[in-house]
């Protein structure tokens, strides 16, 4: 086995890591729920590549989200589902339809994507999913019935956040303005102050996510992708208290050996100098 930029190549390796008795072991007991988190954790790798501008590392790190793709589809085929082609061809008939202004006749591409066109393509892929699912014996709603459970549970935290706040906005279930939002953080900061006189977990775990729930809407009508914005946060953070090390290292000290106070004095000068 020689290595290839054909896909097909990709496709031969996981099928042979896979194969019941001369594959890998560990690839042979993996299931759908088992690599799912590794994908995931891809997805966010390529992320990471991207914010340092490393293109080796996202070069690298595409391949192996690629890898998760090639990997369900095989675990499909195996069950007799899906095979790689087939999510290949459900994703170039999903763009040609999303697209007839670049994809379609000579008319479709000279009126432009037409006002209204991307609702009725949505809707138009809805019933066709809606109808298969029928066909195949399964519940025709994939994501539940409600108009809020098309939002993936799976999402961190903070983005389903958004995103569920997004969809309840369209059918106008939102704050006009983001001022009035700081007033419910508030509330929710007292409802949390409520919460720690009692000393009871449950209700502080839930006044506390009721405040970041708050602070998520907030920066969205501040524009403001919260998960993006904590990340920020997250380097400056490290960044910061990298400094804190450094310094005293230099000094001949060590994060062990100082006390809070000689922390937070550097913690300041790091603050000054970035």
């Amino acid at each position: 086995m020689k290595p290839s930029k054909d896909i097909s190549r990709l496709i031969e390796i996981m099928a042979a890591l896979r194969a019941p008795k001369t594959g890998c072991p560990w690839d042979i007991e993996q299931n759908f729920s088992t690599i799912a988190p590794y994908t995931i954790e891809e997805a966010y790798e390529v992320a990471d590549a991207i914010a340092r501008g490393d293109f080796d590392d996202l070069r690298e790190e595409l391949g192996d989200l690629l890898l998760q793709v090639v990997y369900h589809a095989q675990m499909a085929e195996e069950i007799g589902e899906f095979a790689f082609g087939d999510v290949v061809e459900a994703i170039t008939t999903k763009m040609i339809r999303r697209h007839p202004h670049v994809f379609g006749d000579e008319k479709a591409r000279s009126a432009g994507m037409a006002k209204g066109m991307w609702e009725k393509i949505k809707a138009a892929e809805k019933a066709e999913k809606r109808a298969a699912r029928i066909a195949r014996g399964l519940d025709p709603e994939d994501h539940g019935k409600g108009f809020l459970d098309s939002v993936p549970v799976a999402l961190p935290a903070l983005t389903r956040a958004l995103k569920l706040q997004e969809k309840a906005a369209r059918v106008g279930f939102d704050w006009s303005e983001a001022a009035p939002i700081l007033d419910k953080i508030e509330e929710e900061i007292g409802e949390l102050r409520e919460a720690l006189a009692t000393g009871d977990a449950a209700p502080i775990k839930d006044e506390f996510g009721d405040m970041l729930f708050a602070v998520v809407n907030l920066g969205r009508h501040l524009k403001l992708d919260s998960e993006a914005a904590l990340s920020g946060t997250n380097d400056k953070f490290r960044s910061r208290f990298h400094y804190v090390e450094q310094a005293l290292e230099a000094s001949g000290g060590s994060l062990e050996e100082a006390t809070l106070d000689e922390m937070e004095a550097l913690w300041q000068q790091a603050k000054s100098a970035k």
